[in-house]
């Protein structure tokens, strides 16, 4: 898991995201971004119960 995500990929009740930290790129100010671990995606919880 990156430090950004919100639960296990395939946690039910969650999906992919663009990382809000680098827009999807991966890369933050020309370095890996540590908030998604440099996928460019974070998991997040969808819905809302």
């Amino acid at each position: 898991m990156a430090p950004g995500d919100e639960a296990a990929p395939a946690t039910p009740g969650t999906g992919e995201d663009i990382c809000p930290q680098c827009n999807g790129s991966g890369k933050r100010n020309g370095k890996r971004c540590e908030n998604c671990a440099g996928t460019g995606k974070i998991i997040r919880g969808v819905g809302g119960a």
